[in-house]
């Protein structure tokens, strides 16, 4: 398991350094961030819950079901949404409302 970053979309803010468990992901010399071992990522996904500019995807590799493709989520309000880029390039959405789910 690991993640990709796209450093196209980072703005060098370091939230993913900060809340990796395994001090995984780093900045370059640009200030922007990669994972420096990507077969050592544990799969938490906190980095991609905290990238603000959704900069960071889960790759979904064929050993879990994945078949190739990536997912990362992106914030609204109370909305949590899980984005699903398909090896095909279909995209599915998962909204979950944090307010809700607190409920229980």
């Amino acid at each position: 398991m690991s993640i990709m970053i796209d450093k196209s979309k980072c703005i060098g803010c370091g939230k993913c350094c900060m809340v990796c468990p395994g001090s995984l992901t780093k900045k370059d010399g640009d200030n922007k961030a990669f994972i420096k071992y990507p077969k050592d990522c544990w799969g938490c996904t906190s980095c991609i819950k905290e990238c603000p500019m959704h900069a960071i995807s889960f790759y979904l590799g064929a050993d879990i079901g994945g078949m190739g493709s990536k997912v990362h989520t992106e914030e609204n309000g109370d909305i949590l949404k899980w984005v699903i880029e398909k090896y095909d390039g279909t995209v599915s959405e998962i909204d979950i409302d944090r307010k809700e789910s607190n409920k229980y």
